[in-house]
Order: C-alpha cells, then structure tokens, then sequence
C-alpha cells in the first residue's frame, strides 16, 4: 500500500514529556500543507470558530468570549485539512476502481483519497460505482422506501456533525414518512450520560457554562483525555490551574495532557509546559463506582467528624430526595473492597475527598472513559451523587460536565434525532405540521444492526458518520448492512462503510463545514450546539470542491420531496431554499429557540437548562441521590480489562497518521498498551506480536498481530485503540439503561501471536 501524503513515522520533536507545545505546531503546520497549502489553509484557519466564521467541525467544546484571533487546536487543524484536501474522488475514480479492490484498502487510505464530488450509484450486481443524477438518486431511494411493507423497515442514521437546521428537517422528514428509526453517534458514546442525568436531575445535558471554570475551586476529570480528545478544552483547564484551582484526574492511563501542558500560544511556557493535575487517582478499568462511592465515604466521615462543616444541608433538605438511603448504601460498603475494587490507594482516596471537602465549588467533567461500560450509567449516577453531597448543581462555579466529542452531538438531539422521542415534541411538530407524528419508540444503533441482521429492515440511509467502522462488531455489523435491499449514505470523503453495501448502494457527496452555502435564495449559514448548551451560527467561507456538491439540508429536502411527493404538503423546496424558513420553525417547535433568527444574528443563544438554576424536571422536582450497586469486575485467571482509547492523530473514525506521539508510538496502530509487570507476568516482551481474544458469555472474538507496548497504567489492565479493537466487542454487549455499546471493558486474553498481523 502507497504512503498517504502526511505520514508520520518519526517523532516530530524531541520528546518533552509535555502536551501541545512546539510538537502541536509543527505537526498542525504538515498536515494543512500537506493536503491544502500553507497560505490557503492558514486563512481557512483563521475563520475557524470565528463570530462570522465556521464552527470547527471536530469537538464540542465551547468558543470563549471574547475570542482570540487564533481559536482552533492541532486536531481542528487536522480536521480542517482532511476536509479542505486538493485530492478529489470523482467518477473517474469509480470506474478505475471495483468495490472489491476498494474494499482490500486500508480505513486511512480510503478516507485520504481526498473529496467526493459526484453523487455515485451502485446497481444490484454491478461491480464499480457509476455516476447519477440528484435526481435520479433521490427516485430510486424514494422507489426503495415506497415499496416497504412499513416505514418501520428503514432506519436513519445521523452523524453529530449535522447541523440544526439539517438535523431539524431529517427528523421532520423520517417522522413524516412514519417511523421514529433515527440512530444516531449519541447511541455510541454519551447516551449513558442522558440517561442518567435525566433520572438524577431532571434533563440530559450538563449543568455548567464556561464562564463557571473561572469560579471552581475543584475540578474532576473523569475517564477523559481532553489533550487529544478536546484538545482547547487544555487552555481553559491552564486558566483554571494558573489562578489556583485544583484538578483532580480520574482515568487508568496517565495521559500526558493530564500532568503537563504547553499552550502553543505562549512561548514561555514552550520549553516546560505548566502542570495540571494536582491529584491523579490511576482506578482501575471499570472501577469508577467503587472509586467514586468510596470518596462519598470519605467525605461522610469528615462530616461526622465536624457536623455540619461539610454538607450542604440546606441544599439536601430543599432541593434532594433520597440521601439517606443512599447514605447508608454507601456506608454500608466496607473501605478496603472499596479499594481494592477501585484500584486506588486508600490515601489518594483520603486526599480526594479532603479537597473536594474544602473546595467551595466544584465542577466534574468526564467524557467516554465514563459512558462506555456495562455499568455506566451508574458511573454517571454517581459523580451526580457526589456533587449533590456538598450543594454543587445550580450554582455559579460547580456543576455537572458531560464533554461531547463530536462538534453538533447534542444540537441533534435537541432537534429531535432520538428514537425515543418525549410526547410533548412530538405534540408541538405535529401541530406545526399538521400531521400525527408516530409514538411508538424506534430503533438505536443496536437495535438497527439486531433489525438489519434479523431481516427487519431492509434500507439503511446515513446522515454523515462512518456506521460500519463506528459501531461495535464489525463482522456482525457488515453483515448486517449486506443483508439490506440498499444503503445510502451522505458523506464528505471515501469510507469503510460505502463499501459493505446492499443489494443496492449509493454515495451522496454534501458540503463540508468550511465550504460556502449558497441556495436559490442567496448565502446561508446554520446554527450548531455545543457542549454547553449555546448555540452559534457558523457559516463556510471556502469554495466548494465541485458544483456538485449539495448542502445536508438540500439532500434532505430533495429526497423529502421524492419520497413524499404530492402526499406531503410541506413545502420541501422552500425550506431549503433559505434556511431562515427552518429557523422559524424551530422556533415554534423546541422550547429556548423563540425568536431564534433575530436572535442568532446578534451573537449566541444560550439554551435553558432547568437543573442549571435547581429547577428539577423530576417526578418529585428535586435532584434525586441514587442508590448503585457496583460492577462485577472478577477475571479469569490470566484476563486483563481491555479499554479502547482514540490516538492522538485521530478523531473519531477518521485517522490522521499511525503515530501517537503523546504514548511514544510511531508508525502502527494495532497496539496492545500494557503495565511492564503484566507484560513480565505474561511471559511477553516489548515489540512482540501477540493475539487478543476477548470473552462475553460464551462469545469469543479475536484480533491478530497486536504489537506490546509498555505503558503507565493499572496491572491487569490493557488499552487498544479503537476502531482496531472493535472487532473484541460483541454487539450484545452494552450498558444497562442506556444500550451504549462497552468499548471501555472488555475482558480479553493475551497470547503470542499464532499467525502473522492481519
């Protein structure tokens, strides 16, 4: 296989044992000259997550105010080059190339062929992707549709990166048709966070805003690693060190954007970086909640020791229910199971507790690390048990944190794309648009790839996202996608999933975030959402890469239209044509959005969040302490807990480079991260070629060639990067409550390996 254009097998710099830094310059400086130019993407940079710019396609994480003239982080780089790339993939390219010798090319080569520029179809038995019209695509995915025994037998995925505005109209569209089937990525990586914050505090999204990190006392960081993950979220967890804060971080791997950082933009601290953590408790993989409840067991003991020095009293009297069966749950579990289960030394514990005791506000953030195990749920539970303790919801400084990791995750949400819909949206649409939207819940992403493979649906249409690679399983879920009549997807760039087709396939090219908008009725710009609730517009400056191209809102209304038809009397075109049409039935629709238009234009909107001013959409309208058992962790001999992680050169599905600079790997990405003493006791050495066998029930998955890498985690734990390590997640396997699949913890075997790398 031929190099991609910004391989990276050698370390960029000298290794300084710090995050960002000198190292991030160069390394964003070669991707976006590389595939766009230095003059050209240097101006493209320059409008990223500006005012009158666009909204970073990547992470959530918020934009601060006042902005700086330089608003983007080495990964927004990256992700700015991968989609602003001179490569293009067009007709030409189809017919040169079979689906089948496409489908032996790596997940990295395909996704750097560059940008696709024609809407592409695939006939039942035909070998290559051919040329089609729009409008002969959109007829034969309405044909398809149409002929359906119930709208049941369709699903639609959606990517977090869709904007409002698209997300809006695909949800009006699917509900129309007749079914709530509207998978999204949320399945895939928070959706445990809104599980269990609806449950304890009335609503799914996090309590805090930015302008609160310059209150805390205390910050938690839980199972997340924002140096490569988020990476601005570093300069706002800099701020918060520099003026006194403590952070305490949570997580099995000693990242080491959690110890040091350097900000690119301060040249003094280039050569050093500036410390982060203060406290860094190593738990175990999986041992959160036995972690977390042994803290709370601390923490009730300093108040037994000073009653009424520590609690918040008044907060737990006016605005709680449940605190004392939860108290004595948690005094009832003795303090070294609590420890051993967790990992975590029983002075560290101590030392957490104490501070978190002293601090006056505090803010817990956490991220995948926490909503992708069997038990997350009950993780999330119990970071909100702990923060209630001490009244820290609902006030300036101190609150609950969920960081998305995709840049409009919960902006789709809030529009509508769940399977589960609440009776009072789908009360406001259906009067908005005059039809009875169906009740009955839809299918998420495990139950689409359970339908696909049982025969009960039979098309598969993705919004974005790379569903075939993403989701847990791969084997199962091709296999599934093959079984379908025909899959669609609308796309930015050649991937894995366009390739595992149905009986019939077609690709929709659509316009990337940075490029321009332009519909009949002149320029437009869409709105997104991130992480904290504010919504901002964002509108593309670049050209686009072909006059081909159509925007996500186009591609929805068009194929809206055709399936439709005369039967629908909403007015598809029109609301394409300008996007201020969409605007104005949001408006009506979701609660917060009034006078969106108006409102958008004159900066941000900053979306209501009852919890946020202690006003609980709970049955009893209080935050409400839970009571969770703690996870079996017990192994086999010779199992480790395998937790699946993102390379620093990666973002989501899409891969960079096969270097992780900040774990000192160069050049692979099937690599087993192990403690030297596992790799000691195993018999193994560093650099040896091993297999790893993972075990559920009576399942037994294994993926071949991994290569050992030492590393600074917990004995008897193991890391793998994901998606390479998907394939050791059964389908079946996912979290109570909220079916999220566990690519946190899996139980696996190691054994040298028995036949060479795949």
């Amino acid at each position: 296989m031929a190099p991609t254009e910004d391989d990276e097998t050698t370390p960029l710099a000298p290794d300084d044992g710090v995050a960002g830094g000198f190292a991030s310059i160069v390394s964003s400086a070669r991707a976006v000259a590389a595939k766009v130019g230095l003059a050209g993407g240097a101006r493209a940079l320059l409008q990223m997550n500006q005012a009158r710019g666009f909204d970073c396609p990547g992470c959530a994480w918020p934009d601060p105010e006042p902005r700086g003239a330089i608003e983007f982080c080495e990964n927004g780089a990256k992700h700015l080059a991968h989609e602003a790339t001179r490569r293009r993939v067009g007709p030409d390219f189809f017919a040169r190339r079979s689906v089948e010798s496409l489908a032996a090319e790596s997940d990295r080569w395909l996704e750097e062929q560059g940008r696709l520029t024609h809407p592409v179809w695939r006939p039942e038995g035909a070998s290559h992707y051919q040329a089609i019209s729009w409008d002969e695509a959109f007829a034969r995915i309405a044909a398809a549709l149409r002929g359906l025994a119930s709208p049941d037998e369709a699903v639609f995925y959606t990517s977090g990166r869709t904007s409002n505005e698209a997300a809006f109209l695909y949800q009006l569209f699917v509900r129309r048709l007749g079914t709530n089937n509207l998978p999204d990525c949320s399945n895939l990586c928070h959706e445990s966070s809104g599980v269990a914050l609806s449950e304890t505090l009335g609503g799914g999204k996090g309590t805090v805003d930015l302008d609160d990190f310059a209150l805390a006392d205390l910050i938690f960081l839980i199972g997340q690693n924002p140096g490569t993950n988020h990476p601005r979220m570093m300069t706002t967890l800099r701020d918060a060190k520099r003026r006194g804060c403590t952070i305490i971080a949570v997580n099995p791997l000693r990242e080491r954007a959690l110890v040091r950082f350097a900000h690119p933009q301060h040249p003094l601290e280039m050569l050093r970086g500036a410390p982060i953590t203060d406290l860094f408790l190593q738990v175990r993989v999986g041992g959160d909640v036995a972690l977390l409840q042994a803290i709370a067991q601390e923490v009730l003991r300093l108040e037994d020791e000073a009653p009424g020095s520590v609690l918040d009293r008044d907060f737990l009297r006016e605005h709680t229910e449940g605190f004392e069966a939860w108290r004595e749950a948690v005094r009832a579990a003795p303090m070294e199971v609590l420890v051993a289960e967790s990992g975590v030394p029983h002075a560290e514990i101590r030392a957490a507790a104490e501070r978190y005791a002293r601090a006056e506000r505090t803010i817990a953030c956490w991220a995948m690390g926490v909503t992708q195990h069997r038990h997350a749920v009950a993780n999330v539970r119990e970071i909100v048990n702990l923060l209630l303790l001490r009244g820290n919801v609902g006030r300036p400084g101190a609150g609950a944190c969920p960081v998305r990791g995709h840049s409009n995750v919960q902006g789709d949400r809030t529009m509508g794309i769940w399977e589960r819909p609440r009776h009072e949206f789908l009360a406001r649409l259906g009067a908005e648009f005059g039809f009875t939207p169906p009740s009955r819940h839809g299918l998420d992403a495990v139950g689409a790839i359970e339908a696909m493979r049982d025969g009960r649906v039979h098309v598969f249409f993705g919004l974005g996202g790379n569903f075939a690679v993403a989701t847990p399983d791969p084997a199962a879920t091709e296999a599934a996608l093959r079984r379908c009549r025909l899959t669609a997807h609308v796309s930015t760039t050649l991937n894995r999933s366009h390739l595992v087709t149905g009986r019939e396939a077609l690709i929709l090219p659509c316009l990337a975030r940075s490029e321009c908008d332009v519909q009949r009725t002149g320029p437009q710009f869409v709105t997104i959402e991130d992480s904290m609730a504010v919504v901002r517009r964002s509108e593309g400056t670049r050209p686009p890469p072909s006059p081909e191209l159509r925007s996500e809102v186009a591609i929805v209304a068009g194929l809206a239209r055709a399936t439709l038809g005369s039967g629908s009397p909403l007015p598809w075109e029109e609301l394409a044509a300008d996007y201020d049409r969409i605007r104005e039935r949001i408006a009506r629709v979701i609660p917060g959005f009034e006078g969106l238009n108006e409102r958008i234009r004159l900066g941000t909107l900053v979306l209501p969040r009852g919890a946020r001013t202690r006003h609980f959409e709970t049955p009893g309208g209080r935050a409400r302490f839970s009571v969770n058992a703690r996870p079996a962790l017990d192994l086999a001999p010779g199992e480790l807990w395998l937790t699946t992680l993102r390379s620093h050169d990666q973002f989501n599905t899409t891969v960079y480079s096969d270097d992780d600079r900040y774990r000192g790997v160069f050049g692979d990405r099937r690599v087993l991260l192990l403690a030297p003493t596992d790799i000691a006791e195993l018999g193994l050495e560093a650099g040896q070629r091993v297999d790893v066998t993972s075990r559920f029930r009576d399942e037994r998955r294994t993926v071949r060639g991994f290569r050992v890498k030492p590393h600074d985690l917990p004995r008897g734990n193991a890391a793998a990067y994901y998606p390479e390590a998907n394939a050791l997640v059964p389908v079946s396997s996912f979290a109570e409550g909220s079916r999220t699949p566990t690519y946190k913890s899996v139980a696996v075997t190691v054994r040298p390996a028995a036949a060479p790398a795949e």
